[in-house]
């Protein structure tokens, strides 16, 4: 006799936390390969995506503390990813804005992570490429992305 097996959350919740973290740490590995950790990585592009975001708005978005994350943003300015730029409406505002360096940068973690998990893709079958392809749209919804 065949058991039916119900699907809930918690199931599903257990099987899938070990592979995905999994493949943050696979991806994560990834950037660091060029010489910055992933915390950097994600500054990186939040930075890109709000040129011109403030130390405490960067904090805010990353949830942690304006001095916690100072030190980051001290070394990927030293490191001529990001400059710091003082606004000329308000002097008391510096915004932080990707360099050329940053930019470049980003394009080659995207293109690396892209590339490996491009890579382990191409050796599953078919069914299961187009499994994972299904349940895309899931997983963003789980981060409210939705898109």
């Amino acid at each position: 006799m065949i058991s039916e097996v119900t699907l809930n959350a918690e199931t599903v919740a257990a099987d899938l936390r070990p592979v995905l973290l999994r493949l943050a740490r696979e991806l994560r590995r990834e950037t660091e390969q060029l010489g910055i950790t992933a915390r950097q990585a994600t500054l990186l592009w939040l930075v890109k995506r709000s040129p011109g975001l403030s130390l405490a708005e960067l904090a805010a978005e990353e949830g942690i503390s304006p001095p916690a994350l100072s030190g980051h943003v001290d070394r990927l300015e030293r490191a001529g990813l990001i400059e710091r730029l003082r606004s000329t409406d308000d002097r008391r505002r510096v915004g932080l804005r990707l360099t050329d360096e940053g930019a470049r940068i980003l394009r080659r973690v995207r293109a690396r992570r892209t590339t490996w998990l491009a890579d382990r893709l191409s050796a599953l079958e078919p069914a299961e490429l187009e499994a994972i392809d299904d349940a895309v749209p899931a997983l963003q919804a789980l981060l409210g992305d939705g898109a």
